[in-house]
């Protein structure tokens, strides 16, 4: 996950995590948690759709941030 793309995405819609997570119908702690990747919690198919049709994401950035194998 690229948690700077997403949040990129939603700074130039004018959203905050509390906009998103509201879309998503999950609370932002929740929300917080996918984007961070901490206590296995991952963003659902459902919510990756939403997401992209929100952002209006074509699916190389969808790729990009959901799917953006973190290398070392």
């Amino acid at each position: 996950m690229d948690i700077n793309k997403l949040k990129s995405k939603m700074a130039l819609n004018g959203d905050n995590g509390g906009d998103l997570a509201n879309y998503l119908g999950i609370s932002r702690t929740t929300l917080s948690s996918k984007m961070n990747e901490t206590n296995n919690a991952e963003f659902t198919q459902g919510e990756i759709q939403k997401i992209k049709e929100r952002y209006s994401l074509n699916s190389k950035e969808v790729d990009e941030i959901f799917f953006n194998s973190k290398v070392s």
